[in-house]
This record gives C-alpha cells, sequence and structure tokens, in this order.
C-alpha cells in the first residue's frame, strides 16, 4: 500500500501503513516495538563483536591496531577527496536557488528558537571532544614537527604544504591552530550538514520515515523497505553505539582523571564502574522525560555552563596573547586551507593520514548519529538557514574555543620551556592548564561537569537516534525499548574498559573507523539522492 508525496514533479510512493512501518516486521516483546531485522541483527552482532573482543584480546588488540592504521594510509585521499565534496555540496546548496525550500514546506514554523537548536545542535555534535581536545591537540601541534618547531633544534617540518616554521614559535603556534581549526570547523561540520538535511528534508517534505534509509528513495525506490535499507540502518545503528561507546570510555578517563588530580579518588575499576552507572543514570532520566524535557534542558544548561568558562578563561588567563591565536590562528587557516585539503602529491604523510585522514573517518562514522538528531530538531529551516547555521556557527565556536584553551596552554609553554601542562596526559592537559588560571578548583570541577553532562546529552540523543532507527523511523518509541539501548550503552562501555582497557577503546576506535569507510560511498550516493530530491521540490514549488 502505498501513497504519494507532495510537492514532487513526479509522485514518489511511500509506505503507509505497510510492513516496514506496522505490519509483520514489527514485534512486541516484553513491550518493545522494534524493526525486527535492525533490531536483531545489530544488536546481536554487537553483543558478539564485545564477547570476542575481550575472550581474544591480545588476536583482537593486534588486528585493530593493524586495521585502523591501514585503512587510513591506503585511503587517506579517499577520505580527504569525499570531505571536500560534501562541503563543497553543502556550499553550492546554500547559494543555489535549492536553499529557498523549506525543511516541512513553506508554511513550516521552527519548534525551537535559535538559542535551543544551537545548544541542541552543538552538545549532539562535538561538544565533548572540544573538552577532551581543546587543549591537547593545539599543544600537539604546538610541540611536534606539524607545528614546524621539534623539541631540540626546530629542524624543517615534513608539513610541507604550510612551509617551515624553524625556530619561530609564534608561527608553529599559528600553524597548529591552522591545524587543529582544519579539523574541528568546517569539513566536519559539511558532513554532518549533508546527513542532516538529507533525512530531514525526506522526513519533512516527503512523509518518509526519519531513518538512513529514507534519504536513498530517489536512488533506490521500493528496495529501501528491504535489505538494502536494511543494510544501511544496520550500519548506521554499529557507527552510532561504537562511538557512543568509545566517547564514553574516553570522557570516563577524563573525568577520573581530573577527580584524582584534584581529590585524589583513584582512576580503579570501581570508580570507572561507579562513573559509568552515574552517566547512564542520568542520560537514562533525560531520555525518560524527552526530546523537549531532557535533551533540550542539558544542552542549554551545558552551553551556558561552556560559555561561563570560555568566558572566564578569555577574561582572566593571558587574554592578549588568545586574541593574537585566534585571529592569527584563523587567518593561518584560511590561507592554507587549500593546501590542507589537497588529497595528492603531499610530502607530509604523516599528518594527512595520522591526523586528517583518521578525523575525517572518524566523523563520517558518527555522521548517522550526530545528523539525524540534528534533522529531529532543524524543522521549519530553509535549507540556505540550515546549512549556514550547521557549518558557520559550530566553526566560529570552535576556533574561539580551541584559540582560548590550546592558545592558553601554548602561551604558558612560551613563557616557561619547562611548563607542566606540556607533558601532562591527554587527559590532564585541561585540568592542568587551569591549575595556572584563579580559582582553579571551581573551573575544574566545572570543567568536569561539563565532561560529565556533555556525555549525558551525546549518550541519550543517542539513544534516541538508535531507538528511531531500530524501530523503523519512529520517533515514539515506548519506554522500555528507550531504557534498552540508553542501558546498553553504558554496559558495553564498562564492561570493555574493566576487561579489555585502552586495547579494548583502540578496538572501538578501529571499528569507528572501519564503519567511517563504507560510509563514505553511503554518503555520496546520499548527496546524489539529495540533489534529486531537491531539484524535484523546486521544480514543483515553481509550477505552482
Amino acid at each position: 500500500m502505498t501513497d504519494a508525496i507532495v510537492g514532487q514533479d513526479e509522485l514518489v510512493p511511500h509506505p503507509v501503513e505497510t510492513d516496514y512501518e506496522i505490519g509483520r516486521d514489527n514485534v512486541t516483546p516484553f513491550g518493545l516495538d522494534i524493526h525486527n531485522p535492525v533490531f536483531a541483527i545489530s544488536g546481536l552482532s554487537i553483543v558478539a563483536f564485545v564477547l570476542i573482543t575481550l575472550a581474544f584480546q591480545d588476536q583482537a588488540a593486534e588486528f585493530f591496531n593493524w586495521l585502523r592504521p591501514a585503512l587510513t594510509s591506503t585511503f587517506a585521499w579517499f577520505f580527504l577527496s569525499a570531505g571536500n565534496i560534501f562541503l563543497l555540496f553543502a556550499a553550492f546548496l546554500m547559494f543555489s536557488p535549492l536553499g529557498k525550500i523549506r525543511l516541512g514546506g513553506q508554511d513550516a514554523k521552527p519548534d525551537y528558537s535559535y538559542i535551543g537548536w544551537f545548544a541542541m545542535l552543538f552538545a549532539a555534535g562535538m561538544g565533548i571532544g572540544l573538552l577532551f581536545f581543546g587543549v591537547s591537540e593545539p599543544m600537539s601541534h604546538f610541540a611536534s614537527s606539524m607545528g614546524g618547531v621539534t623539541q631540540e633544534a626546530g629542524a624543517r617540518t615534513d608539513w610541507a604544504p604550510l612551509g617551515a616554521a624553524a625556530g619561530n614559535a609564534e608561527a608553529a603556534r599559528d600553524l597548529g591552530m591552522a591545524a587543529t581549526i582544519y579539523h574541528w570547523a568546517l569539513h566536519p561540520w559539511g558532513i554532518y550538514a549533508v546527513v542532516a538535511l538529507s533525512l530531514a528534508f525526506f522526513t519533512y517534505n516527503n512523509g518518509l520515515p526519519l531513518t538512513l534509509r529514507s534519504a536513498f528513495f530517489p536512488l533506490l525506490g521500493e528496495r529501501v523497505w528491504g535489505w538494502w535499507g536494511h543494510i544501511i540502518d544496520i550500519v548506521a545503528v554499529f557507527a552510532t553505539l561504537f562511538g557512543l561507546a568509545t566517547s564514553l570510555g574516553f570522557g570516563t578517563q577524563q573525568a577520573l582523571a581530573g577527580f584524582n588530580h584534584l581529590f585524589g579518588w583513584g582512576t580503579g575499576d570501581v570508580a570507572k564502574v561507579v562513573l559509568i552507572a552515574i552517566i547512564t543514570a542520568m542520560a537514562l532520566i533525560s531520555v525518560l522525560r524527552g526530546l523537549d524535557g531532557g535533551v533540550k534542558i542539558l544542552s542549554e544548561v551545558n552551553i551556558g555552563m561552556a560559555a561561563l568558562l570560555l568566558i572566564f578563561v578569555i577574561a582572566v588567563g593571558p587574554t592578549q596573547a588568545i586574541f593574537d591565536t585566534i585571529v592569527s590562528g584563523g587567518i593561518a587557516y584560511v590561507q592554507e586551507l587549500i593546501p590542507l585539503s589537497n588529497p595528492f602529491g603531499r610530502e607530509d604523510t604523516n599528518f594527512m593520514e595520522g591526523w586528517t585522514a583518521f578525523y575525517w573517518a572518524w566523523w563520517i562514522s558518527w555522521s548517522p548519529f550526530v545528523g539525524m538528531f540534528i534533522a529531529r530538531v532543524s524543522r521549519g529551516r530553509t535549507v540556505r538557514e540550515f546549512i549556514f547555521c550547521v557549518i558557520i556557527v559550530p566553526t566560529v565556536v570552535s576556533v574561539l574555543w580551541m584559540g582560548a584553551f590550546g592558545g592558553t596552554a601554548v602561551f604558558q609553554v612560551m613563557a616557561d620551556a619547562a611548563a607542566p601542562v606540556k607533558d601532562a596526559a591527554l587527559e590532564l592537559k585541561l585540568f592542568v592548564m587551569l591549575e595556572h588560571l584563579p580559582l582553579t578548583t571551581i573551573t575544574s570541577i566545572l570543567g568536569i561537569i561539563l565532561v560529565l553532562v556533555f556525555f549525558v546529552t551525546s549518550s541519550d540523543s543517542g539513544s534516541l537516534v538508535i531507538d528511531t532507527i531500530t524501530s523503523g523511523g519512529k520517533t515514539d518509541a515506548p519506554v522500555a525499548q528507550k531504557v534498552f539501548w540508553c542501558t546498553f550503552e553504558g554496559l558495553v562501555a564498562a564492561a570493555l574498559l574493566l576487561v579489555g582497557g585502552e586495547e579494548a577503546l583502540n578496538a572501538l576506535q578501529a571499528m569507528a573507523v572501519s564503519t567511517g569507510f563504507p560510509f563514505t560511498i553511503v554518503l555520496l550516493a546520499m548527496c546524489i539522492s539529495l540533489y534529486i530530491g531537491l531539484i524535484r521540490a523546486h521544480r514543483a514549488t515553481k509550477a505552482s
């Protein structure tokens, strides 16, 4: 049984009360409302992966230690090329007449204010990453040959497109900031924008379920409701859950390191279990309260606290050096954007493969989660408004954040070559940097709270996304199902941290990257499908 989508120059059928949505593929054991193939296959596969990884830790560690660099080194050119395509495609849509199309139809009104919208899309996208890497990545690029200065003699960098900054600390700082911004600004948000826009358009303008398969209807037709669609959704579940569990593991390490640094609480197994249980419980409460009563409120509170910490660091830190870092680093990013984006003929293979290709695969593996969540909260925006806000606003915030936190840490090292932040562990760099500013205990506790709440917002929004995918695109699944996925995320992370330790996290990162490779192909096809859909909608609007 099919119905017709209004607003297309060709009638595009979509299922209404079909097997896909409420028929034989949906069963309700234990009060669950699940899309049986996707739920069963993805759930059982993830359980099998965890058990095998934990049972054969040495072999798994060897395999995954080989897998990630093998993929990023072999396909670095592919990841970089795809990242460029996604960003250019988004820019084309924003400036073309297609940018006038409104998500949900011309009379649709936004469900959320700009503040609430920005808070949710940013918290789901990169909030926690900025906390973990805001100090560590600028420091890494500054201190290594990537930034143009080595620890010993200021030898020439192998970052050939950017030239050498031998012996020039300020030049090294600027080039390091350019590299950092490149990994956190336009390109990753361009990836998110393409996925989110595709899902929002085909859901709100075409009446299709809010799930990844819907974005491929112009290319696959009715086959999206069969195994082609099942495969797309299953891979999306894999990417989302592995990404969330990995991030939860890193966040646990950072928060525990902060508590231990301040209060000597320890970082043992008991502490890990307790902290993961607290995060999972908070996420569960947020999920049960729903999108407006949980995720939205937590996101707005967290963005407010993050803004407060950012303003504090700028105000009481080396203010002039921070603004110098933001401005000069931003200028360096613009100047070196094309050389950094070049996928061919590069001499800086370590940077391109070890950093950029890994980041692009990581962002792509996260794109089903972030894209679907952004789509859920973006009804009523025009395509032009959507792309501008989803790409430009987070880019500006990322530049400010990296410039403030990374710039402060680099300033400390430039002022004192023996500054503790230089040799601190990655998960401690934020707290060690804050030690040199006033109100250290208060700001460090605020930083820990931010880490925890950002993970709660990522966990609960991720649970909502997985729940939507595995229930066939429904956004009002039963409470039991929400509890299942939220709890499952916490259990996976706890098991991997307790039994597998760091090797299990490495395995999970490798899985996230490995899902990023096939999903890159999926996203390239999604661009074609989205363009076809937008062209049809534009023609229908002109004809009416």
